[in-house]
């Protein structure tokens, strides 16, 4: 069954978003909305994604709700920044952050939490000596943007993903 259906959850989620995406569940859109899902899946199975274990189900629970948090105030105080801008001299800049995971998976998560985040965003990522470049839209103080990042998500993302 594995060789044949290499990913089934990510195939039933696909075809479960296609037929949510189209609004029917009629015949037609469930047979084109699986045949899309399958060969999806198939079609992962030449990246060759790397074996990961996720654990700590409650841990990523309180992550969730952590990120959500953070979503809600970072679009407040982004909408700040829009609407009044000359109330304060604002600099945006950049912010090299030492990372001590090395999950690929808990790096992709740490990315899309902080693109997810209004007024972060990940740039890039250096596997040499292990460091994200993170744009800040209101940079105030560099290290506390490193103990944020290191606080707030690493250490969440390391125990859920190593």
């Amino acid at each position: 069954m594995r060789r044949w259906l290499p990913f089934p959850l990510l195939t039933a989620a696909l075809l479960a978003l296609w037929l949510l995406l189209t609004g029917s569940v009629a015949p037609g859109a469930i047979v084109l909305g699986g045949v899309l899902a399958f060969g999806a899946g198939k079609a992962l199975t030449a990246l060759d994604p790397p074996k990961s274990r996720f654990r700590r189900p409650r841990a990523a629970l309180r992550l969730a709700l952590v990120v959500l948090a953070e979503i809600v105030r970072s679009n407040n105080a982004v909408a700040r920044i829009i609407l009044r801008p000359v109330a304060r001299h604002r600099r945006s800049g950049f912010v090299r952050i030492p990372l001590d995971m090395r999950a690929p998976y808990g790096l992709a998560a740490l990315a899309c939490i902080i693109t997810a985040t209004p007024g972060t965003l990940w740039v890039e990522y250096d596997s040499a000596d292990n460091t994200m470049l993170l744009h800040v839209l209101d940079l105030i103080d560099e290290e506390e943007w490193v103990r944020i990042i290191k606080d707030r998500y690493e250490t969440r993302l390391m125990e859920i993903f190593e």
